[in-house]
C-alpha cells in the first residue's frame, strides 16, 4: 500500500480558513525550546495583526527574535474533516495609529459578531468589568503586531477524494 498524504490546500482555500477563523497558535523561538500560545487575530487588507497584553514571555521572544511560525486551524468535531496552514514570517510592531485602530477594531468586531466572552478580554490585558464594545482603540495604549515577510506557507487538509467516503 503506498503511503499516504494529506492533500495540499489551494491559494483561495488558504485565504478563505484565515478568513473565517479568530484563533491561532503562534509559535516563539524560546529559550531552549519553542514557545507556543493561542491569539487572536484579524485579517485586515490581506495581512494578520494580532493584539498582545504588554506582559509575558511573548513580548521577551519577540524582542530577541521576531521570527515566528503562526499555525490557524479549523476541524470538524469527530476530524473527518480538518485543514491547518502554518505561516513562517515576522512579527513587526504596528506604529502607524490608523493601522493599529483599525486593526484593533476588527478584533473587537469579529469578538463581538461571534460573540466572545468579556473573559476572554483577560487574555488581551484587560481587566474585569471591560466589555468588548467599550475598546476604544485610539484612547488606549496597546501592542499591535504584524506577521510581515512570510517566508514559508504550510497549508494541508483531510482527504476530499469518495475513495475516503
Amino acid at each position: 500500500m503506498a503511503p499516504f498524504k494529506l492533500e495540499s490546500m489551494t491559494p483561495q482555500e488558504i485565504k478563505a480558513l484565515v478568513q473565517t477563523s479568530h484563533l491561532c497558535r503562534i509559535a516563539f523561538k524560546g529559550d531552549e525550546h519553542p514557545y507556543i500560545a493561542p491569539f487572536q487575530y484579524a485579517y485586515v487588507n490581506d495581512s494578520l495583526y494580532f493584539h498582545f497584553a504588554a506582559y509575558g514571555r511573548k513580548m521577551q521572544y519577540l524582542s530577541e527574535d521576531p521570527n515566528v511560525c503562526v499555525e490557524i486551524e479549523r476541524n470538524m468535531a469527530d476530524m473527518s474533516d480538518y485543514r491547518f496552514v502554518a505561516l513562517s514570517g515576522t512579527l513587526v510592531p504596528v506604529t502607524d495609529a490608523a493601522e493599529k485602530n483599525a486593526a484593533i477594531n476588527a478584533l473587537t468586531a469579529v469578538a463581538l459578531r461571534e460573540p466572545f466572552s468579556p473573559k476572554f478580554l483577560a487574555a488581551h490585558g484587560f481587566g474585569s468589568g471591560m466589555e468588548w464594545k467599550s475598546i476604544d482603540a485610539s484612547a488606549l495604549d496597546l501592542v499591535v503586531v504584524k506577521l510581515t515577510k512570510i517566508v514559508e506557507v504550510t497549508a494541508l487538509k483531510s482527504p476530499q477524494g469518495k475513495a475516503w467516503g
